[in-house]
């Protein structure tokens, strides 16, 4: 019984001397391994990853956002955001969900979800087939030279704390003393405008035509209240209310917008009304300036 002890220990012991040596960048012994997380883009951005598929995979299995967040497992609210990210960034909705009911609503898949997960499922398998022959070909005096690789590739994955991000194209340019004025098209339904100096148009290359991303920052997002008019350069957005997720001093509301897409905004709880209840009709405000564009690098 001792000498099993000893020897789960010492395995132990290897096992996290092992993983140091990997975060620290030194080179394991032996053949080294490459194991990527495939992240599929489209003509619009990134949009799919492992943990969204997953979670996917599990609403088309379980029926429910909550059982599949569970299932994933993710907190009910990091399931909703993901969905209405992949909502937002898809041609066409990937999930429809119905509010109220015992857990939440139904939720289903889209055809064009299904069809998504299985066009994810196979690129993700030739993709691992890829990398283990750029693995298998470096012998161990190039070791050193995949961890590199490795690391740069860590390197190149970035994210976004906007809670709102939005892929659309650019529809209209008009140029201002300081600035430009960019009109983009979401969807046959939404527009946004943006404005951004005349330095960030010609370091973008922005043009007619051109696909973007949208962020804009939750805290950014206005609720308007009854006949209340923003300022000129606001963008006004009519939904319906999906949820209200209460704090102490500020809620977090996600408004579903004709089309599909969503909007986060976080707001003071003195600016919400106390009938505003699910299935309401809103209207939201953001501001042109703060918007931010993004194109891929």
């Amino acid at each position: 019984m001792r000498k099993q002890q000893a020897m789960r220990k010492q395995r132990a012991m290897t096992k996290q001397q092992a993983m140091k040596k990997q975060q620290s960048g030194a080179p394991l012994t032996g053949a080294p391994k490459l194991t990527g997380r495939l992240e599929v883009d489209t003509e619009r951005g990134t949009f799919l990853g492992d943990t969204r598929i997953r979670l996917l995979e599990a609403i088309a299995a379980q029926g429910s956002i909550s059982r599949a967040a569970k299932f994933v497992p993710l907190s009910y609210k990091a399931a909703w955001d993901a969905v209405d990210a992949m909502n937002n960034l898809a041609e066409k909705p990937l999930v429809t969900r119905a509010t109220g009911g015992k857990n939440g609503g139904g939720t289903q898949l889209t055809d064009y979800g299904r069809k998504v997960i299985e066009l994810y499922r196979a690129l993700e398998g030739e993709y691992q087939l890829a990398l283990e022959r750029l693995a298998a070909s470096m012998n161990e005096g190039e070791a050193g030279t995949l961890q590199e690789f490795r690391r740069l590739l860590q390197r190149m994955a970035i994210k976004t704390s906007a809670r709102n991000q939005f892929a659309g194209r650019i529809v209209g340019i008009k140029a201002e003393e300081v600035d430009f004025e960019v009109r983009l098209k979401l969807d046959d339904a939404n527009e946004l405008t943006a404005t951004v100096t005349h330095e960030s148009a010609e370091n973008l290359g922005l043009k007619i035509g051109m696909e973007v991303w949208a962020l804009a920052k939750a805290p950014a997002v206005r609720l308007l209240v009854v006949d209340e008019t923003p300022a000129a350069g606001w963008n006004v957005l009519t939904g319906v209310l999906d949820r209200i997720h209460r704090g102490a001093a500020h809620s977090e509301i996600t408004v579903t917008l004709p089309g599909g897409k969503c909007l986060c905004s976080v707001v003071a709880n003195r600016r919400i009304p106390e009938a505003l209840a699910p299935g309401d009709s809103v209207r939201m405000a953001i501001a042109a300036t703060s918007i931010v564009l993004c194109v891929p690098a």
